[in-house]
């Protein structure tokens, strides 16, 4: 009995202090140091924590734990499973992260997380971005239905910028891709300056309720960086989407609506 407690007292100090390692885990809750790391390794084997990225010996908590609590007290908003996975990225990669949702023809802004570097990309929340013309926008059209994609084509495609894909059948072909690597690319598409990658968030029915994106200037947005961020926000989408509810192949970015 005492292990177990002492598992869910370690599990309480490290969704507290996270990222927390085994020396001060044991200093605060006055454990000896041997008890702290099996309830580490017991609570990692059973899934509720996982080692901080590039950092071994530290940890933090994983989405079960939003599930269960999910399942206990009913629906989370979106805004509270995302925002902690929103941070986790931010801390790792130091870039400006945006939460948005779909609204028509546009996505909206809903939650900003900003970068410490002093050239960065500022919008303000309920900033609408076009559909067809932003990372946001694009990770949700491609996860939409056919006759959602439709609709958006047949009511035209705006330019906004030498770059906006204004094309019916180019924008289909960029649905493809962005299904098949899993996240929406943006360069200077609705604004020169701005470059975006993001990715789709699912609900359990596997709609698209909104969208992640790592935003910088496109000065910053190289090749290297592109694919990079990409990967990591289709990762952080994925498991939103899994918080969410969202179980069914494809992950947050996969293959199972568009044409």
């Amino acid at each position: 009995m005492q292990s177990v407690l002492n598992a869910l007292r370690v599990l309480e100090e490290v969704a507290a202090r996270q990222p927390i390692g085994v020396a001060d885990l044991a200093r605060r809750l006055e454990l000896p140091k041997s008890s702290a790391q099996r309830a580490l390794r017991t609570l990692h084997e059973a899934g509720w924590i996982r080692p901080a990225a590039g950092e071994v010996t530290r940890w933090v908590v994983t989405t079960k734990a939003l599930q269960v609590g999910r399942r206990a007290t009913g629906e989370l908003s979106l805004r509270d499973v995302a925002l902690p996975l929103m941070e986790e990225l931010r801390r790792r990669i130091d870039e400006t992260v945006h939460l948005t949702v779909p609204d028509g023809d546009k996505v909206v802004l809903i939650e900003r997380l900003e970068t410490s570097k002093p050239v960065r990309i500022i919008l303000a929340l309920g900033t609408q971005l076009p559909i067809h013309a932003s990372a946001n926008g694009k990770a949700v059209l491609a996860a939409s239905p056919r006759e959602v994609i439709a609709r958006h084509l047949d009511a035209g495609l705006e330019g906004f910028t030498a770059s906006t894909i204004t094309d019916k059948e180019r924008l289909l072909a960029e649905l493809v891709r962005i299904r098949e690597r899993g996240y929406a690319t943006n360069g200077g598409e609705w604004r020169d300056d701005v470059s975006a990658v993001a990715a789709a968030v699912r609900d359990e029915s596997g709609s698209p309720v909104a969208s992640i994106s790592v935003n910088m200037p496109t000065s910053r947005m190289t090749r290297e960086a592109s694919a990079a961020y990409g990967a990591l926000v289709s990762e952080t989408a994925r498991q939103v989407s899994t918080a969410l509810g969202h179980t069914r192949p494809g992950g947050a970015g996969g293959s199972e609506a568009g044409p």
